[in-house]
This record gives structure tokens, C-alpha cells and sequence, in this order.
């Protein structure tokens, strides 16, 4: 049968199979204790600069410049507190929130949750392939549709990691993302920015989101930029990390997961920075405010540049950019399936289903809407997330402030504080956005 599984030592990458994988012993150095408590943010980190992210950071790089940096910086430093809670609740509870919420709340709840989570990532994949297949597009010359089935294949690639064992997943997972750094970096040097003006971007101004569309956009790249199924994946991989007992141990744990999860989504934070930054250097900078679709971006950076090689990085970063994405959603849809429904599959099935689910919408909306569909349905993708956020925040927030699950580690004032002001802000932005997507 499809779904029977035995568990076995050759399992792929899944959290069920490889937790508590990566010992820490209490007497290493600090350098080495930070190495071994790294990765688990780097694969959150991923989810923070795959394709969808690409069209609102291009869109906004091109109408308005330097001037909606400060909402990438925001959006970003919302998703450290986010992920922060999830290491927490990782690491004291030693349950994911996926299974925290089946122990807790009635089964209708349980799968309508499971299924908003399902959904957005379903939703973040359909970017991925939609992402992949441009890429492949743009640098090879392959028709969209053919481009989609190709990404069809990846699924051999986690067939290929069978057995590997997660630090092997995460060594990958740095390699490509430090591909698509390298690439920005190389393309950031090409096209020149003005950085006095890049520094005075990142200053928070109400007067900038004043400007027509400004706000809009804005609200798109914080829907962009948080991604709810993280918040699931983030609490269940940081158990993969096996730290010594006691009280101890938990907060030396905490601190140096949590220091990795900044750094990482720091690195995320440069990335999709990295992109506004290219758009309005060269798109904005060169009186070119109406480029919001990433196969224009592509077209258009070699003229205004002047450099063949800044576009090739362009598509490389993008290919890189779905792959890398690639793992993290297989894992994550492992976790929320074992947590809400305690049903455990092969990683290579999990991922054809999701892949599968995500290649018919893709089609479907190319053949509708035609090549140029591309860029509105990485949109909707992100309404789709944008949408489930608050269902997977409320768990989160709640199940973190608990003092009799989180015993000494429950949040403190200024952290619930935050949180939930954090909770209400996306939940009322996010509801303004899917209304005047499905309004306009």
C-alpha cells in the first residue's frame, strides 16, 4: 500500500528519523559549540528568500527605490521573534507545535489547521516550481510548461539523499544559499547602488508609505516574508540538536539555537534586501519604474547594467533559489503531517504529493493565463500564506506563554507583549491584502 511505511535506518531526511542526530557536548570550545548547534535556521532561512519573495522585493525596488527597505528590515525582525518562540517551545517542550496543537485542541480543530498548513505549503511550493521553471526558462530557453515538468523530477533528488542524514541536507542547503548570496553580491557590484541612499531606505517612514501603491506593497512583502508552515518546521528541526540535561543545558541550548536563527534570517534579511536594491539601481535608478515581473527584471538587467553576466547570475540565484526551497518544504510537510495526524510516510511520497498538487495549479494557470501568469499566480502564492500566518501564529503564542508547558521559559512580559501586538498587525494587514486581491 501507498502509505504503509516501515520505519527503517535508510528513512530519508525526516525530523521522525533524525532527531537528537547532532550532540552537543558541554565541554567543546565555543566556536565548535556554535557550528554544531548551526543549521536548523539556515533550512528556516530558505523559506525566507524563495521565489515569492522575488516579485514584491522587485516590484518595490522598481516603483519606489531605496524607500521600502525599512519594511524588508521589519518584516524581518518579525520573523526572528517568530522563529525565536519556535526554538523555545522546540527545546523545552521537546514537542513540535504541529503535535502540541493534536494533544491540545478538539480534532475538528486539529485538521483545520492541518489543513490551512497543508495548503500553504502547497502554496510556497507552487512558487518554487513556478520560480524553477522561469529560471530554467530564462536560462536555457525552455518553454514554461516544459520548465514546470522538469521541477517535477526533483523528488529523485530527496530519493538521492536517502540515508544521508540532516547535517548532509543542511551542507547542501548552505551551498546553495550561499550561491544566491554570491550572485547578489556579484550583481549589487555591477549595478552600482547609491549607498548613502540604501542606508537612509532602512530608516522606518510613514510618509513613504503614503505614496500611491506604496502601502499595498508593502503589506506584500511582510505576507512574502513570514511563512507560517516555518513556524511548524522550525519547532520540530531544532530537536535534531541532542544538549546536555537540566535547566542548564536547555537555556545554553536556547541561546545558541536562537543566535543561529538570527544569523541565518539575517542572511535572509541581505538576500531579499539584495533584490530591492538591484531592482532600484537598476531599474528605478534608470528611470525604469514599471518592471514587476521577474522575467523583465531578467530581460532588462543586462542593457541597464551592462553586463551578460549579471543576468546569468540572475537565473542562477532563481534556480538556486526554488532548490534550496525544495528540501525544507518536504521536511515541513513531514512534520505537520506526523504532528496533526500522527500518519508517518516515506520523504520521497511526501514530496511527490506535494510536488504533484503543486504542478497541476501551475499548469492549469499557464495554460489560462499564458506566460504571463507566472508573476500573478507567485502573487496569489503569497496571498495563500499571508492568509494562514495568524492560524499558526495563535498556537504558537499561546502554547509559548504557558507556564504549566514552559515552566521558567515561558515568554516573558515584553515578548508576549510584542508578539501578540505582532499577532494583530499581520492579522489585520493580511486581511486588508486578500480583500483587495480578491476585490481588484
Amino acid at each position: 500500500m501507498f502509505f504503509r511505511l516501515p520505519r527503517t535506518a535508510t528513512a530519508p531526511f525526516c525530523p521522525s528519523e533524525v532527531t537528537g542526530s547532532v550532540t552537543i557536548d558541554p565541554g567543546l570550545p565555543l566556536h565548535r559549540k556554535l557550528l554544531r548547534y548551526a543549521g536548523p535556521g539556515l533550512l528556516v532561512s530558505v523559506g525566507y528568500m524563495d521565489p515569492g519573495n522575488w516579485a514584491t522585493d522587485i516590484e518595490a525596488g522598481s516603483r519606489f527605490g531605496y524607500g521600502l527597505l525599512f519594511v524588508v528590515l521589519l518584516a524581518s525582525l518579525a520573523a526572528m521573534l517568530l522563529q525565536t518562540l519556535c526554538v523555545r517551545l522546540g527545546l523545552v517542550a521537546h514537542k513540535d507545535l504541529a503535535q502540541l496543537c493534536r494533544e491540545r485542541y478538539s480534532p475538528a480543530v486539529n485538521r483545520f489547521l492541518w489543513a490551512g498548513a497543508e495548503l500553504a505549503i502547497i502554496a510556497c511550493d507552487l512558487a518554487e516550481v513556478l520560480g524553477g521553471a522561469l529560471a530554467l526558462h530564462l536560462l536555457f530557453g525552455v518553454s514554461i510548461p516544459v520548465g514546470i515538468g522538469i521541477t517535477a523530477f526533483d523528488t529523485l533528488l530527496v530519493l538521492g539523499l536517502q540515508g544521508a542524514g540532516f547535517r548532509r541536507v543542511e551542507a547542501i542547503v548552505l551551498a546553495l544559499v550561499a550561491t544566491i548570496a554570491g550572485c547578489f553580491a556579484v550583481e549589487l557590484f555591477f549595478s552600482q547602488p547609491v549607498w548613502p541612499e540604501v542606508a537612509m531606505g532602512f530608516v522606518p517612514s510613514l510618509e513613504r508609505l503614503q505614496q500611491p501603491g506604496a502601502l499595498y506593497l508593502a503589506i506584500g512583502i511582510v505576507g512574502a516574508t513570514v511563512m507560517p508552515h516555518n513556524l511548524y518546521l522550525h519547532s520540530s528541526i531544532v530537536q535534531t540538536r541532542k544538549v546536555p540535561g537540566g535547566d542548564a543545558g536547555r537555556r545554553e541550548a536556547i541561546r545558541f539555537c536562537t543566535l543561529d536563527a538570527v544569523i541565518s534570517l539575517s542572511l535572509a534579511l541581505l538576500v531579499n534586501a539584495a533584490i530591492m536594491v538591484l531592482a532600484a539601481s537598476a531599474f528605478h535608478g534608470h528611470g525604469r519604474q514599471d518592471v514587476a515581473d521577474i522575467a523583465d527584471a531578467y530581460q532588462l538587467i543586462e542593457p541597464l547594467v551592462g553586463s551578460a553576466l549579471a543576468a546569468a547570475l540572475f537565473g542562477i540565484a532563481l534556480l538556486a533559489s526554488g532548490q534550496s526551497s525544495t528540501f525544507t518544504g518536504t521536511i515541513a510537510g513531514q512534520v505537520v503531517m506526523e504532528g496533526f495526524l500522527n500518519l508517518k510516510i516515506p520523504c520521497w511520497q511526501r514530496r511527490l504529493i506535494t510536488r504533484v498538487l503543486a504542478l497541476v495549479p501551475a499548469l492549469l494557470g499557464v495554460w489560462w493565463l499564458g506566460d504571463d501568469g507566472v508573476g500573478k499566480m507567485l502573487v496569489l502564492s503569497q496571498v495563500v500564506l499571508s492568509f494562514q500566518l495568524p492560524f499558526a501564529m495563535w498556537p504558537l503564542l499561546r502554547f509559548t506563554e504557558d507556564r504549566a508547558l514552559m515552566g521558567d521559559f515561558a515568554s516573558g512580559r515584553l515578548v508576549r507583549v510584542l508578539a501578540w501586538a505582532l499577532f494583530a498587525v499581520i492579522t489585520v494587514v493580511n486581511v486588508w491584502l486578500v480583500s483587495s486581491v480578491l476585490s481588484g
